[in-house]
C-alpha cells in the first residue's frame, strides 16, 4: 500500500472515530430529550444568537448588527461575527423547507454544535496523532469527547461562537504539527488562526501565541520552517483580508473597534502575516538566525508602532470604560468572567474542575522538558496550553481552551502506560493505566467537585422550591405568557432579556452585554430608583410591561442594593396603583404587570399578595 493510501485510510478512521464520539454525543442528548432546547439554563448569548439568526433571515442587512428590541429606542451595535449566523441561518432556512419554522430552528440548534463537536474532536485526534503517535490517538477521542460534552459549549442549542473559536483553535493546531509533511497544512493553519480572530477577541491570545511561535521556529531553524512560515502569514493575512471586506461595510471601514474585527484587528492581521511571508521569502532577510532574529524583531516593533500611535485605546483593559455601576452590579458577578483567586475564594470546588486537568497536563510538559529532547510538536502544544492557563487564571472561561489543550498530553501519557501494559501486563500496571485513565477525564474532577458542592451545599440555595418550579425563570415554558401578549417595550432585568427576545415579539431595556450601556443603565435607575423615579422613566420610554423574576439572584443582588427601591417593592409584593398584575401570572416564575400611567396618583401604594 502506498503512503498516500496510508495516509487516506487514517484520515478516514480519524473521521470514524470523530462521528462515532459525536452520535454517541447526540444519543445522550435526544435520550434526555434535547433539555436546552426549552431551558437555556441562562445562556443569553445563545438566544441572542438565535435572535440575531432570525433577523438576518427576514431581511436585516448582512453589514447591520443592531439588535434593534434591545437597549434604547433604536436598540445598538452588537460585536458579533456575521460568520457564526451565516451557517446557522443556512442551516435554518433550509430546513424551513418542511414548512416548519419551530422544526427549522431546532434542526439548527442541534445539528450546528453536533457538526462543531464532531470537527473539534476530529482535530483533537490529529493533534494527538501528531504528538506521540497512533497509540495516542483513541485515548484523545474518549478523553477529548468527554471533556468537551461537558464542558456544554457543544450542547444542543449552543449557539455562540465560542465552540467555533475552540475547533478552529484545535484545527490550527493540528495542521501546524503536520505541516512539515503537507504542504497546505501551514496555508490553511493560518486561515484558521485568522478566522479565530475574525470570530471574537477572546482568541487574540491564542492567535498571537501560535503566530508568535510560527515565527520562533523559524528563526531557530530556517531550513525546515520557512515555507511553513511563509504560508502561514499568508494564510492568516489572506483570510483577514477576505473577512474585512465580507463582513464590514465600505463606510465602517475606517472605523476602529477593540472588540470586534474591524480595521484594527484588519491591519496588525496584514502587517503580521505579510511581514512574516516576506521574511520567510526573502533569502537576505533570513539568511542567518541573527538575520532572521532581527527581522523579525523590526517587525514585531513595526506591529507595536502601529497599536501605539494608531490605536492606542485598544490598549486599555477590555472593560476599562464600563462604567461603574454596571461593573459592580453585572460585570463582577458573571461567573465565566471571575478570576482563579477569587474561583478560590468563593467555589473551591469549581477550582478542580475547570483546572485539575490542565494543571496535570502542564506537569507531563514540564517533566517532558526536564528530561531534555524538547520536540517542536512539545513547542506548541506546551506554549499554548501554558498561554491558555494563564488566561483562564485571570478569566474562568480561558478554562475552556486549556481543558480541551490538556488533552493532547493526557492522551500520550495515557498511551505510554497503555503500551506498557501491553509489554508487561501485571496487576499493578493494569491499575496504574486505570488510574491514569480516571484522572485525565474532565467530567471525573467536575463530577467529584459537584458532589462535593452539593455535600457543603446550604439547602436554602437550591436552585428551585424543591417542585421543579423554574425560580431563575430560564425555561421557554417561564415565558408562554409574556409571548402572548402585544408587543410592547419591556421593564426587565438584563438575564431576562435575551428570553424575552428570543421567546416573545417584545423589546427591552437591558441584557447582559458591555455594549448596550445605556439601556442597561436605564433599566437600573428604573429598578434602583424609588416608584415616583420608575414611573417617570416608564412614561418617557412607552413601557408596556414589567417582568419580574422574584427568584433571579440579579433580582436579589438589586434589591439588596437599594431595599427602599422600586424593585425591591415589588419583590415585597408591594406594587404601585400604576401597575396592574396580568392574569394567570400572580406567582408564576415571570411574574407581569400592565403599566397604567393613566392610574397613577403621587406616592399612593396598593398592597398585593401573591397568590
Amino acid at each position: 500500500m502506498s503512503t498516500a493510501d496510508d495516509g487516506a485510510s487514517i484520515w478516514r478512521s480519524d473521521i470514524a472515530l470523530a462521528l462515532l464520539a459525536t452520535l454517541l454525543a447526540l444519543a445522550v442528548n435526544a435520550f434526555a430529550g434535547f433539555p436546552e432546547l426549552t431551558n437555556a439554563g441562562g445562556d443569553n448569548d445563545n438566544l441572542l444568537r438565535l435572535v440575531e439568526v432570525r433577523d438576518m433571515l427576514a431581511g436585516q442587512s448582512w453589514f447591520d448588527l443592531h439588535q434593534y428590541r434591545m437597549g434604547l429606542e433604536g436598540g445598538f451595535v452588537m460585536h458579533w461575527s456575521r460568520l457564526v449566523d451565516a451557517p446557522i441561518a443556512a442551516i435554518t432556512a433550509v430546513s424551513a423547507l418542511t414548512g416548519s419554522t419551530v422544526f427549522a430552528e431546532n434542526f439548527a440548534q442541534v445539528l450546528w454544535p453536533a457538526l462543531l463537536f464532531c470537527l473539534t474532536v476530529f482535530f483533537t485526534a490529529r493533534t494527538a496523532r501528531s504528538f506521540a503517535g497512533d497509540g495516542a490517538v483513541l485515548p484523545a477521542v474518549v478523553v477529548g469527547a468527554a471533556a468537551l460534552h461537558f464542558l456544554g459549549i457543544f450542547s444542543p442549542g449552543a449557539l455562540d461562537h465560542h465552540n467555533v473559536q475552540l475547533m478552529l483553535s484545535m484545527a490550527s493546531l493540528s495542521l501546524l504539527l503536520e505541516a512539515p509533511l503537507r504542504r497546505p497544512a501551514a496555508l490553511l493553519s493560518g486561515l484558521c488562526a485568522g478566522l479565530m480572530l475574525a470570530v471574537g477577541m477572546e482568541t487574540a491570545p491564542y492567535v498571537a501565541t501560535i503566530g508568535a511561535s510560527v515565527a520562533t521556529l523559524f528563526a531557530l531553524d530556517a531550513d525546515g520552517e520557512r515555507p511553513i512560515a511563509r504560508d502561514f502569514g499568508l494564510g492568516f493575512a489572506g483570510v483577514s483580508a477576505l473577512v474585512f471586506v465580507a463582513t464590514i461595510a465600505p463606510s465602517a471601514w475606517g472605523q476602529a473597534q477593540c472588540d470586534a474585527f474591524s480595521t484594527v484587528q484588519f491591519v496588525v492581521a496584514a502587517i503580521a502575516g505579510t511581514g512574516l511571508a516576506a521574511i520567510a521569502s526573502v533569502e537576505p532577510a533570513g539568511r542567518t538566525r541573527q538575520r532572521r532574529i532581527a527581522s523579525l524583531g523590526l517587525l514585531a516593533l513595526i506591529l507595536a508602532a502601529v497599536v501605539v500611535f494608531l490605536f492606542p485605546q485598544c490598549l486599555a483593559a477590555p472593560y476599562a470604560n464600563l462604567d461603574p455601576r454596571l461593573k459592580e452590579l453585572w460585570l463582577d458577578h458573571i461567573d465565566e468572567a471571575q478570576s482563579l483567586f477569587k474561583l478560590l475564594a468563593e467555589d473551591p470546588a469549581g477550582v478542580v474542575a475547570r483546572y485539575a486537568t490542565p494543571l496535570i497536563a502542564l506537569v507531563l510538559m514540564a517533566l517532558r522538558l526536564g528530561r531534555g529532547g524538547w520536540r517542536r510538536q512539545d513547542s506548541l502544544v506546551g506554549t499554548l496550553l501554558v498561554v491558555a492557563f494563564i488566561v483562564s487564571a485571570w478569566q474562568v472561561r480561558g478554562s475552556t481552551f486549556s481543558i480541551a489543550f490538556a488533552v493532547i498530553p493526557l492522551a500520550a501519557w495515557i498511551a505510554k502506560w497503555r503500551q506498557r501494559a501491553e509489554a508487561s501486563p501485571s496487576r499493578g500496571v493494569a491499575l496504574r493505566m486505570a488510574a491514569v485513565w480516571l484522572v485525565s477525564v474532565n467530567a471525573v474532577w467536575t463530577g467529584a467537585a459537584a458532589a462535593t458542592s452539593v455535600a457543603f451545599e446550604d439547602s436554602n440555595t437550591a436552585a428551585d422550591n424543591g417542585d421543579g418550579a423554574d425560580v431563575a425563570c430560564q425555561r421557554m415554558a417561564s415565558f408562554a405568557a409574556l409571548g402572548r401578549l402585544p408587543g410592547t417595550t419591556v421593564l426587565a432585568i438584563s438575564n431576562l432579556g435575551s428570553p424575552i427576545l428570543a421567546y416573545s415579539g417584545h423589546r427591552v431595556f437591558a441584557g447582559p452585554y458591555h455594549r448596550n450601556v445605556a439601556g442597561n443603565l436605564l433599566a437600573l435607575d428604573a429598578f434602583l430608583g424609588s416608584d415616583a423615579d420608575a414611573r417617570t422613566i416608564l412614561a418617557d420610554h412607552h413601557v408596556g410591561l414589567v417582568a419580574l423574576c422574584p427568584g433571579s439572584p440579579e433580582s436579589k443582588l438589586l434589591a439588596a442594593k437599594a431595599p427602599a427601591g422600586f424593585l425591591a417593592g415589588l419583590m415585597r409584593g408591594s406594587v404601585p396603583e400604576w401597575l396592574e398584575p396580568v392574569a394567570g401570572t400572580s406567582g408564576a416564575a415571570v411574574e407581569l404587570y400592565h403599566v397604567r400611567l393613566g392610574g397613577y396618583r403621587s406616592g399612593a401604594r396598593a398592597a398585593f399578595c401573591r397568590t
